[in-house]
Parts: structure tokens; C-alpha cells; sequence
């Protein structure tokens, strides 16, 4: 059955990175983005904010993390470095269909200046080149997009709407050319599992609801004969989510059960709620547990939230949930 909205707001994302200094080089230069926050946080508090589980953690008070804001337009992305007790790295052979796929999609304005904004500075792609979603597909006919990749080696996107297509407000006239974050994007074994968890649990609405396939849906991603569902959701204000369901192929791998927050191909969703302990209490009873116990925000943090949780998603993405 479904819940009352609960959710208010998907509010930014989080990503752990190896080396804060390169990357915020690579956001700020490369991508336009401004750092708005640095903080650094020690001890027991890193420990708390981090939730990392007790077997990563031999001596508590020696960990210390390095934690920056950047935003982009109206949205914001969290930074994350541990300074100390580092994690693994991405897979070399991490695949487009793998399930701890994570990106943003990143807006721009003119995707061939874009792309060769991107050429200038040597940025890996995992697309050959920008792909233009095919006419046939009354969802996504028209959009430009291309996969390309951080220094750690996450997946980003960059995304053009053509007029008609995505929201208004990235018709507005500008001379910028990297304008935001649409949405983030998820790949998930089963879109019915995902859409109970974030729509009949959480609250958010879908959108649209596509299936793309085809050589342009094959070059975007870099996953041969890919047929992927794509599942638009969006809750009252913020980013969008979308569930990636790959139809084919089927041997994306499951996100690894032991994966933690100095883990470089971990991300964090942060959803600002109405009443988190409601919210988790709902959860709770359709069997998601909290990922750790409350998180407690450090005295440095630039959170200003009253509650702080994290529970894991069907496949293992990791959702903060907070209230104000």
C-alpha cells in the first residue's frame, strides 16, 4: 500500500575520494564547480560521521577525514578524503551494469563545447564521444549525453536537453556552459524492488518510465547490447534519481557486501525528510535495517540537520536520511 509522502527534498550527493586536493582541482577547473566548505574532522567524531564498522577502525582516535562542499548552480555535492585509514580503490574492471554504479548527471548548456572542454583537459571517457538519443524514443529522443570519469575513476555524466525535454529551468538563457545536477543515477537489479523502496516507502513519484537500447544506449554506457529501463523519480525539490535496470546484459555484479565509506566507489544519497524517526521506523518494519546506529554530525560539520541515519538501499546504495 501506499505511504504518505514523507520525503521533502534529495538534497546532494557524497563521494569518497583519494586525494581531496586533485580532486577539487578537477571539479573547480575541469567542471566549474565553487568549493563553499572544508573542514577536517579527527577522532571519535571522524568515526561517528564516517560509520565505519568497528573491524575498520582499530584505533578510533586516529582517523581523520578531510570533508568539502562544491556546488554547481543550485546543487551540491560532498567530498569526502580519509586523510587516514584508507579505503579500496574502484575496480579497474568496473563496468557501466555493475551494480555500485553510481554518477551525477552534470548539465551543460552546448554539448560540443562541452565535450571539447573536456578534450582540452585529457578527461577518461568511457563514452567514445557525446551520443544523441534517438528520435524513436519519445522520452529520451533528442538528449545529448556522454559518460566520462573523475580522477578516481567514478563515472559522471554530462547531459544536454534539447527544448521540450528535461526541466524548464535548464532552458533558461546563460552564458555558462556547466549549469547543475539534474539527477543522480543508480543501477538496481529489480525496478520493482527500487520503485517500493523509493516511492512506497520514501515517498518519491515517478516520473517517466523509458526503455533505451540501441548502438547510441551501447556507446553511452560502454556495456555491449545493453537494454536498459530507466525509471525517472523526483521528490518535491532537489535532484531527480534514476534506477538503471540493465535487461541486458545480466552479469552486472552486486554491489560488494563488505563495501564501507573509505571505499572509493562509495556514495552517499542524502534525502532531507519530514520525520526520520518515522521514516526509519517504516523502513524498519519492511525489513531495512539502519546501515549503523545515528550518526552524529561533528561539531565542525557544515550539516544543519537534527537527525542523521543511513540504511541501505535494495542493492546496497547507501541513503542518509536527515530532518531539519
Amino acid at each position: 500500500m501506499r505511504m504518505v509522502m514523507s520525503i521533502n527534498q534529495v538534497k546532494s550527493i557524497a563521494m569518497t575520494v583519494a586525494d581531496m586536493d586533485r580532486s577539487i582541482e578537477f571539479y573547480t577547473t575541469v567542471l566549474a564547480f565553487t568549493k563553499i566548505a572544508d573542514r577536517q574532522v579527527i577522532g571519535v567524531e571522524a568515526v561517528d560521521e564516517s560509520c565505519l564498522s568497528a573491524d575498520r577502525v582499530p584505533q578510533a582516535t586516529k582517523i581523520q577525514l578531510r570533508v568539502v562542499e562544491l556546488q554547481l548552480g543550485n546543487e551540491t555535492i560532498e567530498l569526502t578524503e580519509f586523510l587516514t585509514l584508507k579505503g579500496r580503490p574502484i575496480p579497474s574492471d568496473s563496468r557501466s551494469h555493475d551494480r555500485w554504479f553510481q554518477h551525477i548527471a552534470i548539465v551543460v548548456s552546448d554539448m560540443d563545447r562541452a565535450y571539447q572542454h573536456l578534450q582540452q583537459h585529457r578527461v577518461s571517457q568511457t563514452s567514445p564521444n557525446p551520443q544523441t538519443l534517438p528520435a524513436w524514443n519519445a522520452i529520451a529522443g533528442g538528449i545529448q549525453a556522454m559518460y566520462f570519469r573523475d580522477p578516481d575513476g567514478r563515472d559522471l555524466e554530462l547531459i544536454h536537453f534539447p527544448p521540450g525535454k528535461g526541466d524548464p529551468k535548464w532552458q533558461q538563457p546563460t552564458d555558462a556552459l556547466f549549469l547543475g545536477i539534474d539527477h543522480t543515477a543508480i543501477v538496481v537489479a529489480d525496478t520493482s524492488a527500487s520503485r517500493a523502496f523509493y516511492c512506497d516507502l520514501l515517498g518519491m513519484k515517478l516520473q517517466q518510465e523509458s526503455e533505451n537500447f540501441g548502438v547510441e544506449q551501447e556507446l553511452l554506457s560502454g556495456v555491449a547490447n545493453a537494454k536498459v529501463r530507466i525509471s525517472s523519480l523526483a521528490a518535491p525539490t532537489g535532484l531527480g534519481i534514476e534506477l538503471l535496470e540493465y535487461l541486458e546484459p545480466i552479469d552486472g555484479r552486486p554491489m560488494p557486501p563488505d563495501t564501507e565509506s573509505n571505499d572509493l566507489w562509495y556514495c552517499e544519497t542524502t534525502l532531507v525528510v519530514a520525520d526520520t524517526m518515522d521514516t526509519v521506523d517504516r523502513l524498519n518494519t519492511a525489513n531495512f535495517p539502519l546501515a549503523c546506529a545515528e550518526v552524529t554530525p561533528s561539531d565542525t560539520s557544515a550539516l544543519e540537520f537534527d537527525r542523521d541515519f543511513l540504511i541501505l538501499d535494495p542493492d546496497g546504495h547507501t541513503i542518509r536520511l536527515v530532518d531539519r
